[in-house]
């Protein structure tokens, strides 16, 4: 595959999960990325952990800094640990995206920073059969606690044909 590489799998996402179902007022206090005109994540909900300062745009700066939700929930590890795992120097943007069933992220192609500084992973929190993923002209079907790599410089996708959320941390990291 030329747009996909599984890093990991069977990693414990339950603690986060429980978090998250813990506390649903998290979700979209900061709703940039999904009501920006035209944004292709307008069905998604976000959870923003690291991201630039915002302003009203949708800017591609390369710093980042935390939002409360990155002390919040109990994701620093396992974000640290798979930076770690692919060689990473500096952390790009991480964010938390829910998607529900039927829902999709439309067709796009990522620019600026978190395409052309940054490689993006995501580790699948929950997934199941009809979660595709789609970058360039592959799909895949990333199951819970699995962590890829995935190309988004190439058109992707998202959608959700399954009968529960797709939930999935999303962390762009600069390698060495």
């Amino acid at each position: 595959m030329r747009h996909f590489l599984q890093i990991a799998g069977g990693i414990d996402v339950m603690p986060i999960l429980a978090a998250l179902a813990a506390r649903p007022e998290m979700w979209n206090q900061h709703n940039l990325r999904t009501t920006y005109p035209g944004s292709p994540h307008a069905d998604a909900d976000d959870i923003l952990l690291m991201f630039n300062e915002l302003d009203g745009d949708v800017v591609d700066d390369i710093q980042t800094h935390p939002f409360d939700a990155w002390y919040q929930l109990p994701v620093r590890a396992l974000v640290l640990d798979l930076m770690h795992r692919v060689g990473g120097v500096q952390l790009g943007r991480v964010m938390i995206t829910r998607l529900a069933p039927g829902k999709q992220i439309a067709p796009h192609v990522d620019q600026g920073a978190p395409a052309e500084f940054y490689s993006r992973y995501m580790v699948a929190l929950q997934s199941g059969p009809g979660c595709v993923t789609k970058s360039g002209d592959e799909v895949v079907t990333m199951r819970s606690g699995e962590a890829w790599w995935f190309d988004n410089r190439a058109e992707h996708a998202v959608l959700n044909n399954s009968g529960d959320d797709r939930i999935t941390l999303i962390a762009d990291m600069r390698l060495c």
